[in-house]
C-alpha cells in the first residue's frame, strides 16, 4: 500500500468549502476523490492539513491518500489534473511514509488575507480580495498586533464554541505587505480555530480604520467573548498559503 501526498492549488469562488458533504458533492474534497477513485478503481478516501470554508482558496494545500495503484506520482498528477476542475489543480504528487498523516503532522500553517485598500473598488480581483475603502492606518495595525503574537485563548476569535475543545493557540507572526491597491496580512501560527484568521482580520481591520483602539485587542483576549471582537472577514480574501512540516 502506498502513501501518496498531494499539494493542491484551488480557487474556492464556487465550491462549498473543501469537507465532503451529504448533501452536495460540489466541495474540493468530493471532486478530487471522485477523479482517484474512477482512476484507481479503489474508494479513494483523502486526508486534508485541514478544512478551508466556502468560498476560501488555497495556494499549497496538502493532502493524502493511500492506493495500491502503481501509476507513477508524475502520471498521477496528470490523470488529476486533465479530469479535475479547472479552479482545482494538483501541483505535485509525492510518494512518503506510511506513518505521513497531512493534519496530525502539520506543525505550522500560513494564512494570506488580501485586502484592496483603496478609494474605488475592483472589478478583477473582487473575488480574491476584500475591499476596505478607508486608508489603513499600519502603524496602529502593528501596534495591535503585538498583543496577538504569542500563546493565548482564542474563544473570542471563534465562531464555533465547545467545550471538549482547546481554544489555545500560538501566533508566531503577523506580518503587512503594502503593493500597490493591496494590503495583504500574513499570519502564522501553530493552529487555528474555525474562522480565527478571518476574525482576527476583521478586528485589524477595525484597529486600521481608527474605529477600534489596538489596546483593545489585550482586553478581548481575556474577556473570551465573539461579540467583542471584530466582524468576520469575508472568505473571498483569504488562502491557504503554506503548511509546514518537520
Amino acid at each position: 500500500m502506498r502513501n501518496l501526498k498531494l499539494t493542491i492549488e484551488y480557487d474556492g469562488s464556487r465550491f462549498n468549502g473543501w469537507q465532503r458533504q451529504t448533501k452536495t458533492e460540489n466541495t474540493i474534497q468530493s471532486k478530487i476523490e471522485n477523479v482517484l477513485s474512477l482512476m484507481t478503481g479503489e474508494k479513494i478516501k483523502i486526508i486534508a492539513s485541514g478544512r478551508t470554508d466556502a468560498g476560501v482558496h488555497a495556494l499549497n494545500q496538502i493532502a493524502n491518500f493511500t492506493t495500491n495503484s502503481s501509476m507513477t506520482s508524475d502520471k498521477i498528477r496528470d490523470y488529476c489534473n486533465q479530469y479535475l476542475p479547472e479552479d482545482i489543480v494538483i501541483t505535485e504528487v509525492e510518494e512518503v511514509s506510511e506513518r505521513f498523516h497531512a493534519r496530525y503532522n502539520a506543525k505550522s500553517k500560513q494564512y494570506l488575507y488580501r485586502i484592496w485598500n483603496t478609494e474605488y473598488p475592483t472589478a478583477l480581483y473582487k473575488g480574491y480580495s476584500y475591499y476596505v475603502p478607508k486608508q489603513l492606518d499600519l502603524k496602529a495595525m502593528k501596534k495591535a498586533v503585538n498583543y496577538i503574537i504569542g500563546s493565548h485563548d482564542f474563544s473570542a476569535f471563534t465562531s464555533v464554541k465547545s467545550k471538549k475543545k482547546s481554544y489555545l493557540r500560538e501566533i508566531y507572526s503577523i506580518d503587512f505587505k503594502k503593493e500597490g491597491h493591496f494590503f495583504d496580512i500574513m499570519i502564522h501560527g501553530n493552529g487555528f480555530l474555525h474562522n480565527m484568521v478571518r476574525i482576527i482580520v476583521g478586528t485589524l481591520i477595525e484597529v486600521g480604520e481608527g474605529t477600534r483602539k489596538p489596546e483593545d485587542i489585550e482586553r478581548v483576549l481575556k474577556g473570551k467573548i465573539r461579540s467583542e471582537a471584530g466582524p468576520t472577514a469575508p472568505a473571498q480574501g483569504l488562502f491557504l498559503f503554506q503548511v509546514h512540516y518537520e
